[in-house]
């Protein structure tokens, strides 16, 4: 084999693996993790069922792998849309949602905390996603188109009662807010009381499809919520709120700070 050949082959190997890794990275997080983890399942029990002789499973699993391509495109839609309209936008290999700038994480933790007290005490209902790992395009698409810097001033503005776009979910994307008026999917979870309104099953409907984390002002009692992976807590202060969101945006620096809510009296004081 010639050195040319050689090289060749590298370079073909190299780049396909690039791209392989680019893939990973951009479903990494979302609902087609779980999609891939099914299939992995699958290819391991029809390699079991080859290596052990069993004629009845393993037939199955080939009749799931000669149906599965036509499976894949149809459960995949929303993945495979989302990432030729990257491919298109030139942002398929550039994907990256999480906070790192220490500076960023503390504004947007300030400007979220002081706009959801302020509606707190005067009882204006309000939904607010923050987009982490999992992207949030597809719910983005159902609203209005924002993308402007979060600010509290904006944010109450967004929820105040009878304009255009109280009504749904803000959704956030660093310390950009994406859109406002989005709709999210409601949880079917019989676990959740009664007594919660459909911004409180939003909020966790969307918490158990991603890994985003949700606040809401309830407009009955004002009180503030915090939801992610599933779980809501209740009746948050301004203090907790701060808290919980630093520990999920950036949890090293909750560790280093010791209190956030200590930095921000310093900071405004």
């Amino acid at each position: 084999m010639e050195y040319g050949d050689i090289l060749r082959y590298v370079i073909d190997i190299l780049l396909v693996t690039y791209v392989v890794y680019k893939l990973i990275m951009l479903i990494r997080g979302t609902r087609a993790v779980q999609l891939l983890k099914g299939i992995m399942v699958i290819i391991i029990t029809w390699l079991l069922s080859k290596y052990f002789q069993l004629t009845t499973l393993h037939w199955l699993m080939s009749q799931a792998f000669t149906f599965g391509v036509l499976a894949i495109v149809i459960i995949f839609q929303p993945e495979l849309r989302r990432a030729l309209e990257q491919l298109g936008r030139g942002k398929l290999f550039s994907r990256t949602n999480t906070i790192q700038d220490e500076e960023t994480v503390h504004r947007v933790v300030q400007e979220v905390c002081k706009a959801v007290t302020y509606m707190a005490k005067r009882r204006i209902g309000a939904l607010i996603v923050i987009e982490r790992e999992t992207g949030l395009n597809d719910f983005v698409e159902t609203g209005i188109a924002i993308n402007g810097r979060v600010s509290s001033e904006l944010l109450i503005n967004i929820f105040i009662p009878n304009t255009p776009l109280h009504d749904g979910a803000v959704i956030m994307r660093k310390d950009v807010i994406l859109a406002a008026a989005s709709y999210l999917p409601l949880s079917e979870s019989s676990s959740i009381s009664k007594e919660l309104g459909t911004r409180h099953r939003a909020a966790i409907g969307v918490s158990e499809v991603s890994d985003g984390m949700a606040i809401v002002v309830s407009e009955e009692t004002g009180q503030v919520s915090f939801t992610a992976n599933g779980l809501m807590n209740r009746g948050l202060t301004e203090e907790q709120l701060a808290e919980l969101l630093t520990e999920k945006l950036h949890p090293a620096l909750k560790s280093k700070s010791g209190s956030l809510w200590q930095w921000r009296r310093k900071l405004n004081g």
